[in-house]
């Protein structure tokens, strides 16, 4: 998935020269959960890892909404003209994350069916195939219509060297808060083949550089990936239907997981900008 367009967002610029010389003690905590969370970009894209980008969400932005009750904040952003832009940012925000919330329950759901299926239908291979295409079918709907969600989401761009501190430092909490949300739709999104026929030789060359065992076992670490590599090996008339259970039940624990730091983040999402609300309009 193409995420060029709003990984942009999440560049750290330099702060303005408006900064006082001794900031108030939650700006130096803020940048430094902002550069943490920077730093994760290129760490794994395993359900742990996003749940701890989540976390970290969470308590920057507790730290922001603190800090948008200081009287210096409150009269700075009741000044400034780029106020809109920062609303605009806000509903986009809460935009993918309602996006991240359906695909998650939509994954949820899913996967709880296919489990479903796997324990009634016990030894009935042809039924275990079938019922794997149609999950991956379904996933695959799934994915079309989140890159096209993506692809029709607008995001402008807006530079920072001019831009009043307060506002520079709430469009980089953004910039990085797209980020993380983009890394837990591409966790969504994993590759997923046509579901048909799959020999080993072209199941392997499916997962890419992710490692396979013998067995049919995905050592990749994100967990769609892996139920995604055991259902393609068992349409490919290899039995793991016990795999496929076991890794069905761990990506349900993680979708759990991943859906309770998106919902808690949509809370302070809101509670954030209905404080700026609060702030523009009196």
């Amino acid at each position: 998935m193409d995420f060029s367009a709003l990984n942009n967002k999440s560049n750290f610029h330099a702060r303005s020269n408006s900064l006082p010389s001794r900031p108030h003690p939650l700006i130096p905590q803020i940048d430094e959960l902002l550069c943490r969370l920077k730093s994760y970009e290129a760490a794994s894209s395993s359900s742990s890892s996003i749940t701890e980008k989540l976390n970290g969400l969470r308590d920057m932005y507790e730290l922001v909404h603190s800090f948008l009750q200081l009287p210096s904040t409150r009269n700075s952003l009741a000044q400034n003209c780029n106020n809109n832009q920062l609303l605009n940012g806000s509903l986009k925000l809460l935009d993918v994350c309602g996006l991240a919330k359906d695909a998650l329950l939509q994954a949820k759901d899913d996967t709880q069916q296919l489990q479903s299926v796997f324990r009634r239908r016990r030894g009935d291979d042809a039924g275990f195939a079938n019922e794997a295409k149609a999950y991956l079918a379904t996933r695959k709907k799934a994915n079309k219509l989140i890159n096209k969600f993506l692809r029709d989401l607008k995001i402008s761009k807006c530079g920072f060297a001019d831009v009043e501190a307060t506002i520079s430092m709430l469009r980089d909490v953004e910039g990085v808060t797209f980020t993380v949300l983009l890394s837990v739709l591409s966790y969504i999104t994993a590759l997923i083949s046509e579901p048909k026929s799959i020999s080993w030789s072209l199941f392997s060359k499916l997962m890419h550089s992710k490692r396979v065992t013998c067995q049919g076992q995905a050592s990749a670490t994100n967990e769609f990936d892996r139920v995604n590599a055991i259902l393609c090996s068992l349409i490919g008339s290899k039995t793991e239907t016990e795999n496929a259970q076991n890794e069905l039940q761990k990506l349900e624990s993680s979708i759990e997981d991943i859906e309770g730091g998106v919902e808690c983040l949509i809370r302070v999402l809101i509670k954030t900008r209905v404080s700026i609300l609060n702030i523009i309009s009196h």
